[in-house]
C-alpha cells in the first residue's frame, strides 16, 4: 500500500516566493552564506562559525516564520526562526533577566518553550496550560531571570512545528568558572529531519505504525536461533512475537527511510565542521533535537569525557560512546591530536542511518564514516518478560496470549507479574486502568532501574559506553529529604493503534496530578511497552534516584529503555500548571502525557 504524502497540511498550504527560497542545507555552510543564519538586528552580537547564528545579550528579538528549504534535493516547507533552521543558538548567562520577544509571521498559533530552564510557569511557553499560546501577527514577550547554568535547547510547543524545523539551542554561561578548562567549543545539535508534511506523517504513524520497520527476521536467523537455543525455545520465541503481533526488530517507530539525520542542520553529506587546533581541548555540546530519533554517538580514534548532563555538572566519565535520548543534552570533551580531520558519528538506535560531521584542523577535510553497527533485535529480556525462571516462556505465553488479540494482555499479566514472580518492594503495581483497556498491548515486570545497563545495541560492543550509572552529579542532593510520598505511573502504548498514555489513559482524558507546594515526592515510572521513551517534566528538576534509592543525577529528561522502572524525586517549588509527558514528539501527540499541577 503506498501512502499519499500529498495532503495538504498546515504547512503544505505554504507557497513560497523566489525572494524566500533558500537551498543548500544539505551542504551545510553554503546555506549560511546564503543568509540562512541572519542574525536580528536586536539580538545582541552575532558570532559565528557555521550552525545556526550565535546571538548574546540579554534582550531578544525572534522571528517565527516559514520558508521553503533543500535538505534532501526536493524543496519542501519548513518553519524557521530569524530564516535560520535550526533556529539561532541564544547565549545567556546565570543570574541575569533576559527578555525575548517572539513574532509569529505564521497562519498558525506557535509558541517557544525553553527545555530544561526553571522559571515561571506563565512563561514556559505551552499553549493550554503556560499561556494562550501566540497568535497569527502577535508578539509574546518572554521576560525571566536565569537561576542556573549548561547547555539547553528551545524549541515550539505547538503542533508538529518542532520537526518542521522550530528548535535551536541555548546556552547559559554561569557566574562562577565551570570546574574544568577547555580552548574552545562548539554546539552539536542533533536532528531528524523529513520532507513530509509533519502532520501527515503522524497520520501515516497511525494509519501504519510498521511502515518504517520493514525488516524482518528470516529462515537464516530461525536455523540460527535453534541451533544456539535449541529448535523448542526458538519456535516457542517465534510463537511468543506473533501472537503479540510485535516483531523484535522494531526499535523506533521512524527511522532512516523516512528520516534524513543532521548535525546544527547540515545533512551527511553537507558535512558540518567544527575547527581545532591541535592540543586544544575542545568543549561539544551535544544536545538531541530530533522529534522522534536517539542517536549513538562515538567520535573515532577519540576518547570522549562526559562532564555535564542535562546542564548540570557531573563526574568527569570518560567513554568512547554514549547513547543521547530525544531532549537530553551531554557536555564532553575531547582533545583532538595526532590527525587533521575526526568523524562525529551518531548513528539511530535503529542502525537505520546517520547524523555526521567532522572536527577539523580547516575547512574542507573529512575522515572516514565509520559502517553501522548490526540492527539490533529486542529480545523478552529487554522488556522485562524474561520468564527463564519463572517457569520459561510457558507463563508469558498464559498470561498474554488469551487476550492479546485486542490488546488486552494487562489483566491476566498483572496477576501473573505479582504471583509468578513473587511481590518484592519494587515490583510493579498495574494500575487498574491498565487492566482489559484497549489501548494497552502489554504490561511487563520490571523491577529495576537497570542504570549500568548500556541498551540495546550497545552491549559489549567493544566500546566503552556511557550509562546513566556510570554518571554522578557533582553534588549533593539539594534538598536532601526524603520524599513524602510516592507516585507510580506506567509507560503504556499499543503498537498497532500508535497508541500512547500513562496508565493506558490518554492525555485527552486524565486528571492533573497534583503536587503541593513545597513537598517533595518520588515519582516512579515502570515502562510497561517494547518502545524507549524520554520522559519531561517541565519547571521542576527530576532527581534520579539509584538502585538502593538514593540521589544520583539531576536531570530534566528521565530516559526509561523498556522493561525498566526508575525513580526520581521531585521539588514542587514552582507554583503552577506544567506538562510531563514523553519527548517523542508523536508519542506526545497520541497521548503520553499528563499535566501537573503545584499548588498552594
Amino acid at each position: 500500500m503506498k501512502y499519499d504524502d500529498s495532503t495538504p497540511g498546515r504547512l503544505g498550504a505554504f507557497r513560497p516566493t523566489r525572494r524566500q527560497f533558500v537551498t543548500g542545507l544539505a551542504t551545510g555552510g553554503a546555506a549560511l552564506g546564503l543568509g540562512l543564519a541572519r542574525a536580528p538586528a536586536s539580538a545582541g552580537t552575532p558570532a559565528r562559525r557555521g550552525g545556526a547564528a550565535l546571538v548574546t545579550g540579554t534582550e531578544f528579538a525572534l522571528d517565527i516564520g516559514a520558508m521553503p528549504v533543500d535538505i534532501t534535493g526536493r524543496t519542501r516547507p519548513a518553519i524557521t526562526v530569524n530564516d535560520s533552521l535550526p533556529a539561532p543558538t541564544l547565549r545567556w548567562r546565570e543570574g541575569d533577566t533576559v527578555t525575548v520577544r517572539v513574532r509569529n509571521r505564521l497562519r498558525d498559533m506557535t509558541s517557544i518553550h525553553w527545555h530544561g530552564i526553571l522559571l515561571p510557569s506563565n512563561m514556559d511557553g505551552v499553549p493550554g496550560l503556560s499561556f494562550n499560546g501566540i497568535a497569527p501577527g502577535e508578539t509574546f514577550q518572554y521576560r525571566f531571570q536565569l537561576k542556573q547554568s549548561g547547555t539547553y535547547w528551545y524549541h515550539s510547543h505547538s503542533l508538529f512545528q518542532e520537526q518542521a524545523g522550530l528548535y535551536g539551542a541555548l546556552i547559559v554561561d554561569p557566574r562562577e568558572p565551570a570546574p574544568y578548562h577547555y580552548d574552545r567549543e562548539h554546539v552539536v545539535l542533533l536532528s531528524d529531519w523529513t520532507d513530509l508534511d509533519p502532520a501527515a506523517l503522524y497520520r501515516r504513524t497511525k494509519k501504519m505504525p510498521e511502515h518504517d520497520n520493514y525488516y524482518q527476521r528470516t529462515l537464516v536467523d530461525f536455523v540460527r536461533d535453534a541451533r544456539r537455543d535449541g529448535l523448542a525455545e526458538t519456535i516457542a520465541d517465534r510463537g511468543m512475537w506473533g501472537r503479540m503481533r510485535m516483531t523484535p526488530t522494531d526499535i523506533s517507530d521512524i527511522n532512516a527511510h523516512t528520516y534524513t539525520y543532521l548535525v546544527n542542520g547540515a545533512a551527511p553529506a553537507g558535512n558540518w565542521t567544527g575547527l581545532f587546533k591541535p592540543g586544544e581541548k575542545v568543549l561539544l555540546r551535544f544536545i538531541n533535537g530530533s522529534a522522534m530519533s536517539y542517536f549513538d554517538v562515538r567520535i573515532p580514534g577519540l576518547k570522549m569525557t562526559v562532564v555535564a548532563a542535562d546542564g548540570q555538572y557531573i563526574h568527569p566519565v570518560s567513554v568512547d560512546e554514549f547513547r543521547i535520548a530525544v531532549a537530553e543534552t551531554f557536555d564532553v570533551l575531547v582533545e583532538p591530536m595526532g590527525q587533521d580531520a575526526f568523524t562525529i558519528f551518531a548513528q539511530d538506535m535503529g542502525r537505520t542511518g546517520y547524523a555526521r560531521g567532522t572536527l577539523a584542523v580547516r575547512d574542507g577535510l573529512a575522515a572516514p564514516i565509520p559502517s553501522r553497527d548490526p540492527r539490533p533485535l529486542l529480545t523478552m529480556a529487554d522488556m522485562a518478560h524474561d520468564m527463564g525462571g519463572h517457569g520459561a516462556h510457558k507463563g508469558m505465553e498464559g498470561g498474554c496470549g488469551a487476550m492479546m488479540g485486542e490488546g488486552g494482555c494487562g489483566a491476566n499479566m498483572g496477576a501473573m507479574d505479582h504471583g509468578a514472580h513473587g511481590a518484592t518492594s519494587n515490583a510493579p503495581n498495574h494500575p487498574a486502568s491498565e487492566a482489559g483497556n484497549p489501548l494497552v498491548d502489554m504490561q511487563s515486570s520490571a523491577s529495576e532501574p537497570k542504570l549500568d545497563d548500556p541498551g540495546i545495541g550497545l552491549r559489549d560492543n567493544g566500546r566503552q559506553v556511557l550509562t546513566y550509572g556510570a554518571m554522578h552529579s557533582l553534588f549533593e542532593d539539594p534538598d536532601g529529604r526524603e520524599p513524602g510520598r510516592t507516585v507510580e505511573l506506567h509507560l503504556t502504548g499499543h503498537m498497532e493503534k500508535f497508541a500512547w498514555s500513562f496508565d493506558g489513559i490518554p492525555f485527552a482524558s486524565a486528571e492533573p496530578l497534583r503536587l503541593k507546594y513545597g513537598e517533595r515526592m518520588r515519582m516512579v515510572l515502570v515502562n510497561d511497552t517494547m518502545m524507549q521513551h524520554p520522559i519531561h517534566l517541565h519547571g521542576v528538576w527530576s532527581d534520579l534516584e539509584d538502585a538502593d534509592g538514593g540521589f544520583h543525577l539531576r536531570k530534566h529528561t528521565i530516559d526509561m529503555p523498556p522493561g525498566t522502572r526508575r525513580s526520581y524525586r521531585v521539588r514542587a517549588d514552582a507554583l503552577g500548571r506544567w506538562a510531563f509527558h514523553c519527548h517523542l514528539l508523536y508519542h506526545m501527540e497520541a497521548g503520553m502525557m499528563r499535566e501537573v499541577r503545584i499548588e498552594a
